[in-house]
């Protein structure tokens, strides 16, 4: 190995490095991700390894570097030895709050929409759509049983899981037993809210004592984690009965898990996108009441899209993350997917707030007011998205002549889509009677900042991809995980830092784009899924309407940071004046009618 010169000190070196341009630190990971299976690092792997950070290094100095750069490697060994787990955080914690940003800090009691128990049917499954408000005045009503629902959706739920694969696994025992306990709470007079008997299921992600979580992958099929998720724990103490573990494309990626693809209940030939697509496919289809979700990317936002539920992706920092599997840890958010907006707030009210262990959680409170007079809110609309069309996509040499057909199948849905959001806009205007103001997002290199994506997501399984365990996965794609955690390795520390100051930059321009606005409406499809999702503003996305083929298009509302309450009363004052909502698919085992 290629030691420093006599006399040569770790500081000297560094400050060599510094007079010509670069520090002995500036793409250690590169270096280290080519040297994994080499003994030392040498000259060449310097020169490759500074072609990909950008940087050109004279041959005096590789010399000086190598023996710094192989005791780094070392280094990483040394923590590679830790065995880091998943659940274990970074000492550096993404904050979306700037500096004099002010919030409410009282907490008010919820006011909900109003709500009669109104005559039960003869068979149960006639609720099997109903909205959690519908369902929990019922349940408090005692005019059906919690038990009778948790049947009722476990039924379904083993009914259509053949057709649409959306079940992992079914919580049966724990659910009938909650289920029971609800019944005999509720008959003393002991009620907990209006999640109490409400069914419900958990995204495989979140951990459930005494029931495998898998994170949808394989190799991880038998893992067991020996605790309940906070939000699960919340959840119970809200008395909701968890029914199932729900399909999510493995390690949260599209609707692929090592049991099939998830399948739109609308279209079961298709898939229901993901990666929360058990959530979205089981709401959709009736199978339970409502299901807990996550985002990093579009993970509610799209199959709330593709499904017509109605997903709420809260501020980062909102809900507590604990017992979840980490994916990016300055991005990863949990939320509720449901069938209305309302159910949405009820969801949300029950699991929000600090829990002592994720650091990132913020202690503001949310105050659901069913009631809020929204013509008092300033309401925003990005209108350039709005009246963007679609343009047709430049068609590489070698696109086959099945890429291009989907190519122009795309831009034909995306012109349908923009029906369907033209004719949401009328309804809030011309409807509501609401004011809609042009708004407009910062317009800086979003996509580029994704970088902070990858490495997080690489690092959250780093020891997956060293063993080779990656391609135990299902996808194995240019676009599925293994390829996106090898790429990781190779984005320079100095650029994961730098895109990190840029994201800084875009959420002080997003907190000037927001200062007038309570609430924007914009097309789902949009940049703003980027840039939202990287400066941590909640979204609400729900369906507007329907294509050709019978599936849904949606539509999505923004808020300012931990602004969701009047973010959902925006959004439930458009779906009280539709009804898209209120449709859903009827479904045979294994027919779509």
């Amino acid at each position: 190995m290629q030691i420093l010169p006599r006399g040569w000190d770790r500081r000297y070196f560094l400050a060599v490095c510094s007079r010509a341009g670069f520090a002995g630190t500036l793409f250690p990971g590169v270096l280290f991700a080519m040297a994994e299976s080499k003994p030392a690092i040498t000259r060449d792997m310097i020169d490759n390894a500074a072609a990909i950070a950008g940087i050109q290094i004279a041959d005096e100095y590789k010399d000086m570097m190598l023996a710094d750069l192989n005791t780094q490697v070392k280094d990483y060994a040394k923590i590679r030895d830790l065995h880091l787990a998943n659940s274990v955080g970074s000492a550096v914690d993404f904050n979306p709050v700037l500096p004099g940003m002010k919030f409410e800090s009282a907490k008010r009691p919820m006011r909900m929409s109003a709500a009669t128990a109104g005559d039960v049917p003869k068979n149960v499954e006639e609720l099997a759509f109903a909205s959690v408000r519908q369902l929990g005045e019922l349940v408090r009503a005692r005019k059906v049983t919690s038990t009778a629902l948790t049947e009722m959706y476990l039924t379904r739920l083993k009914r259509y899981d053949p057709l649409l694969k959306f079940v992992i696994t079914y919580t049966e025992d724990r659910a009938l037993a909650q289920a029971k306990e609800a019944d005999k709470e509720i008959a003393s007079g002991k009620y907990r809210g209006p999640l109490h008997g409400i069914p419900w299921g958990a995204k495989d992600m979140l951990a459930t004592k005494g029931y495998k979580t898998t994170w949808g992958a394989g190799g991880f099929e038998n893992q067991t984690i020996d605790e309940d998720a906070t939000v699960v724990q919340r959840l119970d103490k809200a008395g909701a009965v968890l029914v199932a573990k729900l399909t999510l494309g493995a390690l949260a990626m599209d609707d692929g898990w090592f049991g099939g693809m998830t399948r739109n209940p609308w279209k079961p030939e298709q898939g229901s996108s993901g990666s929360s697509a058990g959530p979205g496919s089981a709401t959709s289809a009736g199978c339970v009441a409502f299901a807990m979700g996550s985002e990093t990317l579009g993970s509610i936002s799209s199959p709330s899209t593709r499904c017509g539920t109605t997903g709420l992706r809260p501020t980062f920092g909102r809900i507590p993350r604990t017992g979840a599997m980490a994916l990016a840890y300055s991005m990863d958010k949990l939320g509720p997917m449901c069938r209305s907006v309302e159910d949405c707030a009820l969801v949300l009210d029950a699991i929000y707030g600090p829990d002592g262990k994720d650091r990132t959680v913020h202690d503001v409170p949310f105050n659901w007011d069913a009631n809020l007079d929204i013509r008092k809110l300033r309401i925003g609309y990005l209108k350039a998205s709005f009246e963007e069309l679609p343009k047709a996509e430049e068609k590489p040499e070698t696109a086959t002549p099945e890429e291009e057909k989907k190519q122009a199948e795309e831009r034909a849905r995306r012109m349908e889509q923009r029906k369907l959001d033209d004719a949401s806009l009328k309804v809030l205007q011309d409807k509501l009677g609401l004011k809609l103001t042009e708004a407009k997002l910062p317009d800086l290199p979003w996509a580029s900042m994704l970088s902070i994506l990858t490495a997080e997501c690489s690092a959250s399984f780093d020891e997956l991809t060293r063993s080779g365990r990656d391609r135990l996965l299902t996808g194995q794609k240019k676009t599925d995980w293994p390829n996106y955690f090898r790429i990781g390795r190779f984005v320079p520390a100095v650029e994961y830092i730098n895109a990190n100051r840029a994201r800084l930059l875009g959420m002080e321009a997003m907190a000037k784009a927001f200062a007038d606005f309570d609430v924007i409406v914009t097309p789902t499809l949009d940049d703003q899924l980027v840039i939202t999702n990287l400066t941590g503003y909640p979204a609400l996305i729900l369906p507007n309407g329907f294509h050709p083929d019978g599936t849904p298009g949606s539509l999505t509302f923004l808020g300012q940071l931990f602004g969701e309450a009047k973010l959902l009363a925006v959004a439930k004052a458009y779906q009280d004046a539709t009804d898209w909502h209120r449709k859903h698919p009827v479904l045979a085992p294994g027919v779509n009618k």
